[in-house]
């Protein structure tokens, strides 16, 4: 939908699960030397400032990234994420925050790469903006789905894809399994990654979309959700969650000590999972 902003919700608890899950596959990839890809769908500013007028409208940064920041934390993962914040920050205060492209970047190396997504005008300007200089980075201004397909298998071939469209039209959801199911045939080795949000029960489609990718029958797919309250009848988002596709070999023991240490910090209804759908063959 043209007209989502996703500077109003930069650095909530979506974005918090979005981005540990993000770096916790980067930093998977990571250990092997061979380079890899890393493709963004929908990639938005890649930086978003969390004093501006839209972040500070419903200031949801305060019940994610603020209940972290310049606190001690134990996990390696945590660790790292925080890190990331801090590069943006280097005089202590959380003024800023790193979208999707600025975590992926903060992890590369020199011989990967990172290739982003982004349809809308304004978004594409301020996004290159905060990646120019990166010979790593290469931006195309299309239509995510499309854009994935003509970009897969990417070279260099070992990777992953972050699939997170902003649902206000019904029929992502649909285009999400669509993009899944051709990605993984053209792009077998990658690893696809789903974030989808977990809504009010008349808007709420997150069971439909995990039924539909498991009938797909794709290897190695997990899911993994953060909830911090209670679902609503009709509105607001009181979760989200992340669908994986070749989920590397422990990454939800990284991802479980990270989630545990968070939980605390977030609210007192709040909760996590993190289930196997299917296995590799």
């Amino acid at each position: 939908m043209l007209s989502y902003r996703h500077s109003f919700h930069a650095g909530n608890h979506a974005d918090l699960l979005k981005h540990l899950v993000l770096l916790a596959l980067v930093r998977k990839l990571g250990e092997k030397d061979k380079p890899f890809t890393c493709l963004d769908s929908h990639a938005g500013a890649g930086t978003y400032d969390l004093q501006s007028a839209n972040a500070l409208m419903n200031a949801e940064y305060e019940s994610g990234i603020a209940r972290l920041w310049r606190q001690p934390v134990k996990s390696s993962l945590l660790q790292d994420y925080l890190h990331c914040v801090e590069a943006l920050n280097p005089d202590g205060e959380l003024h800023y925050y790193p979208g999707s492209p600025a975590v992926a970047r903060w992890a590369l190396r020199e011989r990967d790469r990172l290739l982003l997504l982004d349809l809308q005008q304004e978004e594409v300007d301020l996004l290159r903006a905060h990646m120019r200089g990166d010979a790593r980075i290469a931006i195309h201004q299309r239509d995510a789905f499309e854009g994935l397909l003509a970009l897969t298998p990417p070279d260099p071939r070992r990777g992953l894809v972050l699939i997170d469209p902003s649902y206000e039209q019904k029929a992502d959801y649909q285009r999400v399994v669509d993009c899944v199911h051709k990605l993984h045939r053209r792009w077998p080795v990658g690893i696809l990654a789903v974030w989808y949000p977990l809504l009010g029960e008349a808007r709420d489609r997150s069971e439909w979309l995990k039924k539909a990718l498991q009938q797909e029958r794709l290897d190695a797919l997990s899911c993994i959700e953060l909830t911090v309250s209670p679902q609503a009848p009709e509105f607001g988002m009181h979760g989200s969650g992340m669908l994986l596709v070749n989920t590397p070999w422990q990454l939800e023991r990284v991802l479980e000590d990270a989630l545990n240490e968070v939980l605390p910090r977030l609210g007192t209804d709040v909760h996590f999972s993190i289930e196997t759908l299917s296995e590799s063959e």
